[in-house]
């Protein structure tokens, strides 16, 4: 071996995954590899360049990886020594998605792919690194935007912390796939694919596949005159064909793309070439699958112009939704990314109305409030918002309290065109009581907190779920200190939350069963929302502000935060945060299969094992009360 190859073969055993290679197989590879001279500002590639037949390992200096993002350039990633990019052809066709460009004068190591794939089949070690930093995160941190973003195939491979949004992005395939038998030839075949428009048949016996043929086998053996158009479609096909089960994620589907080096992948009913086939997944799919992960649902948000574009992007997000649930994603994950995909929306929403209403007369803070405050609104929900804008002189008060009021009402308006109904109680920033200064919210918390009895009727508990979707971090802030100055020793607010908390209907009756609708549309159902969900999330809410735990909105990382601060009532606090997960999670599922809230649960359509999930949940709400009762001294409503 020459000098050249054996130095970058020891430079190369320092990094993984070659470290996980033998010097041999090394030293194969480093024949292979050419060595490029980067001067400083040199691009390598940039976003749409067709890819390149290698990826590159940095020898010497820094290059950048970058994407423009509202006409910002935005650093990805500093690849320094020993860091690995240009990652993007070993798993898409399509072209790259970011820009490389070295920052300082740089020497890179470039591997061919076709070199490189046998040891990532081969060797367990080097494919498990791929696996477990395939959707590595590599974003700029100080970057809001990209926290929720995911530049999945061009990533730099480091051993860091790996992002779950490879496991959200929706993997739709043909269900319907072509299937032939072995006897029939290779021009039947061909007409069957050309007339469906299928880049690929299956060869079945009973519905077990014993091949495939795809678009590319018909070009390299028919086009090419190795086999004539009469010859039967089992001398052509490939075999064995790579099955999978029809959950396979994204990031299962890509690498075993990859690991076998084929095109399609197999979707049988068990996962094995011995059963029926269900479907056919092709690098095309995974190609839309890219093109549907939350990081890129966040960006056409941004690009979005109008109600329409908003309203489709609403529809990927419940498909989303529905596909993670499906998958058993945990539901604090599905949560978290639901929770970004809407809080984008809202923005833009707010955005596009300030484009027709003008530039604001006054700093101003928008809140959601309720569930989508509490980053819990997984079904399309109705919105709940407030708007407080800064102090004004009194002159300008009624201008300015006007502007906002209009601003409000074409954003809520605009929402409710995406698919957020109008809050039923009103609990919206375009309502007159709803949209004030920063004072005059003050004084509102102030009142709310001190005197709660006497102007309860307008006082609702969600007001105390708020988290800022535009505007000024400062005002929100303010709000906060308000909230826990004047909740010091306030009895008289927490008797009144308490037994607000207290007052709900119980969800079983004497007799243990399920306290159903007795009348009405919903007679019969269960409101799993009014009788389970809230008081939970009244319970916890209630705990959070009594115990000052600050910043904390979503009901079971407040119930997770409690345990930590109260350990000695940990075990209730804990069995509460798993029962809210289980009760969003039915209600979720009701909500999808009947296309609405959820709120009315059909117990006739539950399975055995989901009513007995439903009533285990329902358990810790009577520890949660008599630790209410307690906490708090109160004996009414109980």
């Amino acid at each position: 071996m020459n000098t050249i190859a054996n130095n970058i073969a020891d430079f190369l055993k320092e990094y993984a995954p070659f470290k996980y290679l033998s010097f041999d197989e090394l030293a194969a590879i480093a024949t292979n590899i050419r060595v490029l001279n980067l001067e400083v500002n040199k691009t390598l590639f940039k976003v749409d360049d067709p890819l390149h037949d290698v990826f590159y390992i940095v020898a010497s200096g820094l290059v950048n990886l970058t994407v423009i993002v509202d006409a910002e350039e935005n650093i990805l990633n500093k690849c320094h020594e020993g860091g690995i990019f240009g990652l993007r052809p070993f798993f898409a066709k399509n072209n790259y998605t970011m820009t490389a460009k070295a920052r300082e004068e740089s020497i890179l190591y470039a591997i061919p792919i076709v070199v490189f794939r046998p040891f990532v089949a081969n060797n367990t070690d080097v494919l498990n690194f791929l696996l477990e930093n395939f959707a590595v995160n590599t974003r700029n941190s100080k970057d809001k935007e990209s926290l929720h973003n995911n530049q999945i195939s061009d990533s730099v491979f480091y051993t860091g912390q790996t992002s779950e949004m490879q496991y959200f992005q929706t993997l739709s395939y043909n269900n319907n796939p072509i299937t032939v038998s072995h006897s029939d030839t290779v021009q039947e075949t061909a007409q069957l694919m050309a007339e469906s428009k299928n880049t690929c048949a299956v060869i079945c016996s009973n519905k077990i596949p014993l091949g495939i043929v795809t678009d590319s086998d018909m070009s390299s053996k028919i086009a090419t005159g190795r086999f004539p158009v009469t010859t039967t479609i089992d001398k052509i096909m490939v075999y064995p064909v790579i099955t999978v089960l029809e959950n396979v994620s994204l990031a299962e589907a890509q690498l075993l793309m990859l690991k076998n080096n084929v095109s399609h992948l197999c979707v049988t009913q068990d996962g094995s070439d011995k059963s029926a086939v269900k479907g056919v997944i092709s690098e095309h799919d995974l190609v839309v699958a890219q093109a549907n992960n939350p990081g890129v649902l966040v960006k056409e948000i941004k690009r979005a112009h109008d109600v329409n574009d908003l309203k489709q992007i609403r529809f990927r997000l419940a498909d989303l939704v529905q596909n993670s649930i499906q998958k058993n994603i945990p539901l604090t994950h599905v949560n978290n990314i639901a929770s970004e995909i809407t809080f984008a929306l809202l923005k833009r929403a707010i955005e596009l109305s300030i484009l027709e209403w003008g530039s604001p007369p006054a700093r101003f803070a928008w809140l959601s409030i309720g569930s989508q405050g509490r980053k819990e609104q997984l079904l399309p929900t109705d919105q709940d918002s407030i708007l407080i804008f800064e102090d004004v002189t009194p002159e300008k008060y009624r201008e300015v309290k006007d502007y906002f009021l209009n601003l409000a009402s074409k954003t809520t308006d605009l929402l409710e065109g995406v698919g957020y109904e109008a809050c039923p109680n009103g609990h919206m920033a375009k309502n007159i009581l709803w949209c004030k200064s920063l004072t005059d919210w003050m004084k509102q918390y102030n009142n709310w907190i001190n005197t709660p009895g006497e102007h309860s009727g307008d006082l609702s508990s969600i007001f105390f779920d708020y988290e800022l979707v535009y505007g000024e971090q400062k005002i929100e802030d303010a709000i906060s200190s308000t909230v826990f100055q004047n909740m010091e020793n306030n009895t008289l607010f927490f008797d009144f939350l308490g037994n607000d908390a207290l007052r709900k209907n119980s969800p079983l009756t004497f007799f243990k069963n399920f306290n159903v609708e007795e009348e009405g549309p919903h007679k019969d159902k269960f409101d799993i929302k009014t009788k389970a969900l809230m008081p939970l999330i009244d319970g916890a809410r209630l705990f959070t502000l009594s115990f000052k735990v600050k910043g904390i909105n979503n009901t079971y990382i407040r119930f997770k935060q409690l345990a930590m601060v109260d350990p000695k009532h940990a075990e209730t606090y804990l069995e509460c945060a798993e029962a809210f997960l289980v009760l969003s999670k039915i209600r979720t599922l009701e909500g999808i299969k009947n296309d609405n809230s959820g709120q009315f649960v059909n117990l006739e359509e539950l399975s055995k094992i989901d009513r007995d999930k439903l009533k285990n949940a329902l358990a810790p709400m009577r520890k949660l009360e008599d630790l209410i009762k307690d906490k708090f001294q109160l004996t009414h409503f109980s």
